[in-house]
């Protein structure tokens, strides 16, 4: 998010708005917010309804959730719930509501490139207003 928050104004300008959605609560959230600045907004899926109406969401085993536990993340403390899911990384360019553009990667270390998405909503902008 912090490469996609450079260019929250450009976005903005082109009539698109950056919204990130977390799988924390709420309360997580605020504790997040109350470290890291941010301009955009930061919304809780925390029952995880979005990301699989959006077919990003899976669900962890066993195994995976031992290994989060061992790095001190409890996902069920962080969510407030038990449903053992994560959501795959994902950007989607909305407008008119409908899905423009959509870059899902479930390597997490491989970020979509703000350039390309600028560009990307450049040229739906443009397209759009024809």
């Amino acid at each position: 998010m912090g490469q996609l928050s450079k260019i929250e104004d450009q976005l903005v300008e082109l009539g698109f708005r950056l919204v990130a959605l977390s799988p924390d609560r709420p309360e997580e959230l605020k504790k997040t917010l109350g470290k890291t600045e941010i301009a955009f907004d930061l919304m809780s899926d925390a029952k995880m309804e979005a990301a699989q109406g959006f077919g990003i969401a899976f669900k962890l085993d066993d195994k995976t959730k031992e290994v989060y536990r061992g790095y001190g993340i409890d996902l069920a403390k962080s969510s407030g719930e038990d449903h053992g899911m994560l959501p795959v990384p994902a950007v989607f360019l909305v407008s008119g509501g409908k899905i423009r553009f959509s870059y899902v990667n479930p390597d997490y270390r491989v970020r979509l490139d703000a350039d390309a998405l600028l560009a990307t909503a450049k040229a739906e902008a443009a397209a759009m207003n024809k």
